[in-house]
């Protein structure tokens, strides 16, 4: 196990695993209980989704993994968490695993910062955004819907109970709030920073090999509590396909998959094997 030092002064633990070109992956690998697991998978969730995607990709590539999400958790960073302090942190992931250059994946907020990433260094192979399209994305709403997290979570000195009863996948307005202050006003802080991201005027890397996914059914909406917004994600993916293949991207809009769904591990394993395969392959191609 390596360890990075991020911008706050904490320190993430990384397992690198796999031989090949390096492959940045924010994944979490801790063990779940029976009942964790179960919980998980009543909402929908795969709960051995980081395990079985470090397995699977280093069969062919070198993968960084470390649970960026997990640490922010443990380790707010209420007043930093922004998009130059968030795309320092994985290039020092980087570092800490000696990868000059690497590929990335990120899913949902960690897409959004693989995007964050990729126009601030050059050092990436490859960037793969999934279940966040990289134009028309939900800034506004994601920060309506912080916002109402940070009032609740504000509200009570102690954290939510958990919910016992049955729930039904994909309800996100049935979820209580069970994380701090100090951890809601993170994310809080980083969408208030994107409130004037323009990425309509986004310019990577022409060649940057990059591909953005998501469930077609990617809409989450969000009752009164959470400030009545709707997020949508797989619609402006497919209403901007043309116009993001035009740009540079490879566009997969994955029909009847919802937020959850659409991360599952028997998803996105053949998925990534598969565009990352291409890649390699025309950049051997350039290079003949």
């Amino acid at each position: 196990m390596a360890e990075a030092l991020l911008h706050d002064g904490t320190t993430i633990s990384i397992l690198v695993s796999g031989d090949g070109r390096a492959l940045l992956i924010p994944a979490d690998l801790k063990p779940r209980s029976e009942s964790e697991a179960q919980t998980m998978r009543d909402w929908g969730a795969d709960p051995d989704l980081g395990p079985t995607l470090v397995s699977a990709l280093s069969q062919s590539y070198r993968v960084v993994a470390a649970d960026y999400e997990g640490h922010r958790m443990a380790h707010p960073a209420p007043d930093t968490l922004t998009p130059e302090n968030v795309a320092a942190d994985f290039l020092a992931i980087a570092d800490a695993a000696h990868a000059d250059t690497f590929g990335y994946y990120g899913y949902s907020w960690l897409a959004l910062c693989g995007l964050q990433l990729a126009i601030r260094t050059n050092r990436l192979w490859a960037l793969i955004m999934g279940g966040f399209p990289p134009l028309e994305g939900p800034y506004k709403s994601m920060l309506a819907v912080t916002r109402a997290a940070h009032s609740a979570a504000a509200r009570s000195s102690e954290q939510s109970p958990a919910v016992n009863l049955p729930v039904e996948p994909g309800d996100w307005d049935a979820a209580t709030i069970q994380t701090n202050e100090a951890q809601t006003r993170q994310f809080v802080t980083l969408y208030e920073a994107l409130q004037d991201f323009g990425d309509s005027t986004v310019a990577l890397a022409r060649d940057l090999p990059r591909l953005a996914f998501a469930g077609s059914a990617d809409q989450i909406v969000y009752g009164p509590r959470w400030g009545n917004v709707t997020v949508r994600i797989g619609e402006p993916l497919a209403a901007h396909e043309r116009e993001l293949i035009e740009a540079g991207w490879d566009v997969q809009v994955l029909p009847a998959l919802d937020h959850l769904s659409a991360m599952h591990s028997d998803v996105v394993v053949p998925l990534l094997k598969a565009w990352l395969g291409k890649v390699g392959r025309d950049q051997v191609g350039r290079e003949q």
